[in-house]
């Protein structure tokens, strides 16, 4: 599957992707893209973990209050607790990405 632009994947080259892979109409396509994305949000803030087999996980991490430091003035700053989005790489995703920087000889 080619993603036609090269820097970022955005929503509609998934829906082309799709339309294209699975045959779906385009509409369809960007429905099931739509309903696919729903699907994880709401599962991260029902405080799931998502889990795709040869992708990753994502899941959400609370992170506490801790003190910081601006790197240009050193003055100290606090940073309030907040809630992160994680996601961990599945080793077949890093195998791929390893093995596409590798330089062919």
């Amino acid at each position: 599957m080619e993603i036609q632009n090269p820097g970022t994947v955005t929503r509609a080259d998934l829906a082309e992707a799709v339309y294209r892979e699975i045959g779906l109409s385009r509409s369809e396509s960007a429905e099931l893209v739509e309903s696919v994305i729903d699907y994880i949000c709401n599962s991260l803030l029902n405080g799931e973990h998502v889990k795709l087999a040869g992708f990753g996980t994502f899941s959400l991490r609370d992170k506490k209050e801790r003190i910081g430091r601006n790197p240009k003035t050193g003055e100290e700053v606090p940073i309030t607790s907040r809630r992160v989005l994680v996601f961990k790489p599945s080793q077949v995703l890093r195998e791929r990405v390893d093995s596409s920087l590798t330089p062919k000889k």
